[in-house]
């Protein structure tokens, strides 16, 4: 594999010691922070209502890209939230782009700093949710079942296809986010599509959600938010498929927590299920 030299992975570290530092990290709300969060919040369902109607319209799936990634821009200047990239117009196409979670509005920045064909891969669980549920079906958005087997093989089977047939796919293969700052453990199928699609892998570091809307809590706050594209990762044709996956995993994941400067959080999830 090239682009793919690895980087010492953090030690394990204690979940209360993460927790605590963790609860020290919440800003403290004031009177301001109350009626900002409440703004931000009638801002935000606001948009997505108005939004709804032309997106349930327009015939074109480009053409609903295009609004969304225009609207999500909108939300976060409109909430005081400043956004910054870096080598995003290098991010080949197709391609399998995956990216580390920290936050409720994560999916709202890679929107808005993605511009063209990408579809979101999203757990199943947000199919069903009022409102975003429509607006992600009609931007194209494919949802994934992990606790049904039978489902989640059709899940893995529809994406390959969706890969081999050129589409730039989006993951998030924490699966989810923890109060906890780190990595979580990755879930496969982000790298086995494009193993077995022989697509370029690029890991995507976005920093500063974690501050804007942290986990557990209902208040946003303005600031800065980046969204970071690493080197594309490529294959080693000389493996086979299960092993390319794994190799892309490793590396991606050693990428990722070499910019982002976070704990790796794997160790320690895998010490609290065998305990």
């Amino acid at each position: 594999m090239r682009n793919a030299n690895p980087v010492p992975q953090s030690p394990p570290v204690s979940s209360s010691i993460v927790s605590d530092a963790a609860k020290r990290r919440q800003p403290r709300l004031t009177p301001v922070g109350v009626v900002y969060g409440v703004y931000v919040w009638l801002e935000f369902a606001l948009i997505g209502v108005l939004a709804l109607l032309p997106l349930l319209l327009l015939p074109s799936l480009a053409r609903r890209r295009a609004l969304v990634h225009v609207l999500a821009r909108l939300i976060l200047r409109l909430a005081g939230i400043r956004l910054e990239s870096q080598g995003l117009s290098t991010i080949p196409r197709p391609c399998v782009l995956i990216a580390n979670h920290s936050s409720y509005i994560d999916g709202v920045v890679l929107a808005a700093a993605l511009s063209g064909s990408f579809t979101f891969v999203i757990k199943h669980e947000m199919a069903h949710m009022p409102l975003a549920g429509t607006l992600l079906r009609r931007i194209g958005a494919e949802f994934i079942e992990r606790r049904d087997r039978q489902r989640s093989a059709n899940s893995a089977r529809r994406l390959l296809r969706q890969a081999s047939g050129g589409q730039a796919l989006v993951f998030f293969p924490e699966g989810t986010f923890s109060l906890q700052p780190g990595l979580l453990p990755f879930h496969g199928g982000a790298f086995t599509a494009a193993a077995r699609a022989g697509l370029p892998l690029v890991p995507v570091a976005i920093r500063g959600t974690r501050d804007r809307l942290p986990p557990g809590s209902f208040w946003p706050h303005p600031g800065r938010v980046s969204v970071q594209a690493l080197p594309a990762l490529t294959l080693d044709s000389d493996l086979a498929p299960p092993q390319r996956a794994a190799a892309l995993r490793a590396a991606a994941r050693a990428k990722l927590l070499a910019v982002l400067g976070e704990p790796d959080l794997a160790p320690a999830a895998i010490e609290e299920a065998s305990a």
